[in-house]
C-alpha cells in the first residue's frame, strides 16, 4: 500500500494515533475553596438548536428582531470566538453534558440507533417507544447534572435531551436530572406538534393529530391560499408547553440553588411559530415565495418561509425576556448566572434560509459551511453570559473557548470537584475579567458524518481536513484566521512547520472510538492511509 502526500506535503500523513486519556492541555487543580468567595448562584444554560453565529441582534442581524438577547448582551458578556464541540445536535450535547472533546468523546456524531427497525417511521414511534431515542451514552457517563447535584444544586431539563432512548439508562432522569420536560427523541423534534412529550419518564400525551414529518403538501392544493397549510399548524405547540413547565421549575427551586438546562429546539426546522410573530413579520418582510414540502424539500410546507423562520428566533427571544422577567420578579435575578448559546451553526435545511438571513456573518452559513461542518459558519456558536455584579455589564471577550469548557468552568462557580479527565478550561478569569486566564493549546474537532473530518485550532491557526471517508479525496486545508477568518486561503503547502505541530497534537489526544460507525478508516491507525 502506498502512501501519496495530500496538496504536495508528507508532513500530515501521520494524523490521529489512538490516543490517550490524559489531557495534554492540562489545567492547575480548581481550589473548590475558591467557590467560598462566591456565593453559589443559580445556574441557566439556554441552548438554541441551529441558531447561527448573526442570527441575533448583538452579533449583527439585521432582519431577526431580538430585543430580549441583546438586553442579555448589554448586562452581561459576548463572546466572539466561542465554539461549540460539534457541528451538529447528539455529539454537541454530549460534549457540553461531559467536558470531553471529539477525540475522546463516546458520541461523535448522530446515531439513531437504527438496528432497533423503522426508527424513522413517525407512526411506528408513536406506536411503540422502544423505537424512539438515540444511541444511549454509557450507563457510568458523569454528566453536568451529576456534578452539579452533587453539589448541592436541584437540577432540571426542559426541551431536547437528543442522548439516548426511553427504556435505557441514558435518560435525564438518570443521567444526572431531577426533572425532565420535553423530547426524548430528536427526531421527533422534527414537528413542533408532536403526538407527546416526556415528563420525567412518562409520555404526555398531546391535542395534535398524527402529521408526520415530512408530510408533502396537498396534492393539487393552491400554495397562494392559507388554508393548503392547516394540516401543519395544530393544537399544542410544544415550546408553549416547554417553556410553562420551565417557569414551574424556578418558582419551584427559587429557594435553593437550581441549575437549569434549557435546550429549546428553536429555530431548528420545520418551520412553525406562533401566528401573530409569523403575521409580524408578513408586514415587515412582505409577501414570498412559499416553501412546499416533498420529494427532496423536507419537513413542512410554509406559505411565508422567511417570516416563519424570523418569528420562531423572536418568540424563542420574547420568552427569554419572560423567564429574566421572573427571575427579578421573584428577586433571584442579581444571583443568576445565565449563558446563552447555540449547539452549531444555522441549517440549510426545510426552508430555513442562511443567506437570506446572513445567518453565520462574517462566515459562510450555506450548505458545506454552516451547519454539519467544520468551518467557522458551522462551529462558531454565539455566546452570551450574565451574572449580575460579578460579570462586568457590556463587556467582550475574544477569548478562544468552547462547549467542553462547561465542566470546569461551573466546577469554580458551583464549588465541585474539577474532573481530571476533562478536556475543558474554566473560563471564570475571562467571565470576572481577571488576567490569568489559561489559554487553550487547541480546539480539537473530529466528526465522521458529512464524508468524515477533522479540525484543530491553535491560536489563530485552523487546520481542516474532509473528505476522509473517501481514499481518493481527503483535503488538507490551513487556515490563518487572524487575517482569514473565512477560511478562503489554503496555507498548507506554506507552513509544514504548522502541520507538524497539528500532526504531534492529533496523534497525542485522539482515542479511536468505541463505536464502529464513529470510526474514520483512514485515520484509524494513526496514519491516513489510502489503497
Amino acid at each position: 500500500m502506498e502512501r501519496r502526500s495530500v496538496l504536495n506535503t508528507n508532513i500530515f500523513v501521520s494524523l490521529l494515533l489512538a490516543g490517550t486519556l490524559f489531557l495534554a492541555c492540562k489545567e492547575k487543580s480548581i481550589d473548590t475553596g475558591e467557590v467560598s468567595k462566591i456565593q453559589q448562584p443559580n445556574i441557566i444554560y439556554i441552548l438554541a438548536d441551529d441558531l447561527g453565529y448573526a442570527e441575533i441582534g448583538a452579533y449583527g442581524q439585521e432582519k431577526i428582531e431580538t430585543p430580549n438577547i441583546d438586553a442579555l448582551a448589554k448586562e452581561g458578556m459576548l463572546f466572539t470566538q466561542h465554539y461549540t464541540s460539534a457541528p451538529v445536535c447528539a455529539p454537541a450535547r454530549y460534549m457540553l453534558m461531559t467536558g470531553k472533546h471529539a477525540g475522546h468523546a463516546y458520541i461523535r456524531s448522530n446515531s439513531e440507533w437504527g438496528e432497533r427497525g423503522d426508527v424513522w417511521n413517525y407512526m411506528a414511534m408513536a406506536k411503540d417507544s422502544t423505537l424512539e431515542g438515540q444511541g444511549p451514552m454509557p450507563t457510568n457517563t458523569v454528566t453536568l447534572g451529576h456534578r452539579l447535584k452533587q453539589a448541592g444544586y436541584a437540577t432540571g431539563m426542559v426541551g431536547k435531551w437528543g442522548l439516548g432512548a426511553p427504556h435505557t439508562s441514558s435518560i435525564p432522569n438518570t443521567m444526572g436530572f431531577d426533572f425532565f420536560y420535553g423530547y426524548n427523541c430528536q427526531r421527533q423534534a422534527h414537528t413542533y406538534y408532536p403526538l407527546h412529550l416526556y415528563k420525567n419518564t412518562n409520555r404526555v400525551h398531546l391535542a395534535n393529530d398524527t402529521i408526520a414529518p415530512n408530510t408533502p403538501f396537498p396534492e393539487g392544493a393552491d400554495p397562494k391560499d392559507m388554508a393548503s397549510y392547516a394540516d401543519f399548524t395544530l393544537t399544542d405547540y410544544a415550546p408553549d408547553l416547554m417553556f410553562k413547565e420551565l417557569t414551574q421549575f424556578v418558582e419551584g427551586h427559587k429557594e435553593t440553588p437550581f441549575f437549569l438546562y434549557w435546550a429549546t429546539p428553536i429555530p431548528h426546522v420545520a418551520l412553525q411559530a406562533p401566528q401573530r410573530w409569523v403575521d409580524y413579520y408578513i408586514e415587515k418582510f412582505g409577501e414570498e415565495k412559499p416553501y412546499l414540502s416533498g420529494g427532496e424539500n423536507r419537513y413542512f410546507s410554509h406559505k411565508n418561509p422567511h417570516a416563519a423562520y424570523a418569528a420562531m428566533v423572536s418568540y424563542l427571544d420574547e420568552n427569554i425576556g419572560k423567564l429574566v422577567q421572573q427571575l427579578k420578579d421573584e428577586g433571584i435575578y442579581e444571583n443568576t448566572l445565565i449563558v446563552f448559546t447555540s449547539d452549531n451553526g444555522p441549517s440549510y435545511a426545510g426552508g430555513a434560509d442562511p443567506e437570506h438571513f446572513d445567518s453565520a456573518k462574517p462566515f459562510d452559513g450555506t450548505y458545506g459551511r454552516g451547519k454539519g461542518f467544520l468551518y467557522e459558519g458551522g462551529i462558531r456558536v454565539p455566546m452570551i453570559a450574565v451574572w449580575p455584579g460579578k460579570i462586568k455589564a457590556g463587556s467582550r471577550s475574544d477569548h478562544i473557548s468552547a462547549h467542553y469548557d462547561m465542566v470546569a468552568t461551573l466546577a469554580q462557580v458551583a464549588g465541585y470537584e474539577k474532573p481530571q479527565d476533562t478536556d475543558g478550561i474554566s473560563m471564570l478569569p475571562t467571565l470576572m475579567s481577571e488576567d490569568e486566564q489559561e489559554p487553550h493549546e487547541f480546539l480539537y474537532w473530529e466528526f465522521p458524518s458529512y464524508g468524515g473530518q477533522i479540525a484543530l485550532r491553535m491560536g489563530d491557526w485552523k487546520v481542516v481536513r474532509r473528505n476522509l471517508l473517501n481514499n481518493d479525496a481527503p483535503t488538507l486545508e490551513l487556515y490563518d484566521l487572524k487575517e482569514d477568518p473565512t477560511e478562503t486561503k489554503n496555507m498548507a503547502d506554506a507552513h509544514p512547520e504548522v502541520l507538524k505541530k497539528a500532526a504531534e497534537i492529533f496523534d497525542r489526544e485522539r482515542e479511536s472510538p468505541e463505536l464502529e460507525h464513529f470510526k474514520i478508516p483512514l485515520v484509524q491507525n494513526g496514519l491516513l492511509t489510502e489503497k
